[in-house]
């Protein structure tokens, strides 16, 4: 039992793991004992995090560009130049798109659906082979980043990033199914207000925001950390398929 959250000894990949939540999980996941590997598709932001976070451990930065299939075969070739296996896949690179019901453009809807539901499955898909190694032993975990957004509706016009992150979780329990059998445990995780360039409210206005939310405040890097530990570490072998909310009570609030 005292070795139920350890990720030592295991290796993981995060993509948007640059800044906001990805880079929460990373810095949680180093405190824990696991070698980090981040991905974004801005170099610099990439090797400035990865600087900053090698201080807690072995991290690694992997730039690219997951919004193609192309670019997600792309980083499963540099990890694999790197690395045999994997045990933890974080799909966690996303887009949003706001803009009124009239004039909402096509690009606006591919952008956001390429990115925040294409590119979790073809990542997945392009490391397969390295998951399924890491599995061998103790279960390979997929951890998808998906949005109180797909879960309840919230005032903005944000058609496509709704849609999207409804999307995966509706993904992520389709994924588990085929790939539970290859000891890959997929699931999800469903943030609510955390201060991050995704959600620029709860970053420049956290204290207007708490006042909505049951739970009187917003999200921290620890709250993020810790339901992503959870998830990853030997305590969340046992959930498969299923997507957690991380919100303070806004469903409660909303509904």
């Amino acid at each position: 039992m005292n070795d139920l959250f350890s990720l030592k000894g295991r290796t993981a990949l995060i993509t948007g793991g640059s800044r906001g939540i990805g880079r929460m999980i990373a810095r949680g996941f180093l405190t824990q004992g696991a070698r980090v590997y981040i991905s974004s598709r801005k170099a610099a932001a990439c090797d400035d995090t990865v600087k900053e976070l090698s201080a807690l451990g072995p991290c690694v930065s992997l730039p690219a560009d997951v919004s193609t299939v192309d670019g997600a075969k792309a980083l499963a070739a540099a990890y694999g130049a790197r690395e045999d296996s994997l045990d933890i896949l974080v799909n966690n690179a996303g887009a949003a798109w706001g803009e009124s019901f009239d004039t909402f453009p096509e690009k606006g809807w591919d952008k956001v659906m390429d990115l925040n539901v294409k590119s979790p499955f073809f990542l997945t898909q392009a490391l397969y082979e390295q998951l399924r190694k890491g599995g061998k032993g103790k279960p390979a975990k997929v951890i998808n980043i998906a949005s109180i957004d797909g879960v309840s509706v919230n005032p903005q016009e944000t058609y496509s990033y709704a849609a999207s992150k409804a999307g995966l979780i509706h993904l992520t329990k389709r994924m588990s199914l085929r790939l539970v059998k290859d000891n890959i445990v997929v699931s999800g995780i469903a943030p609510g207000a955390f201060a991050s360039d995704m959600n620029r409210d709860a970053r420049d206005h956290g204290d207007e925001v708490a006042q909505r939310i049951p739970a009187g405040r917003i999200g921290t890097d620890e709250d993020m950390a810790g339901v992503a530990i959870y998830l990853a570490s030997r305590a969340g072998d046992y959930v498969v398929g299923e997507t957690i909310v991380v919100d303070g009570g806004v469903t409660l609030a909303r509904g």
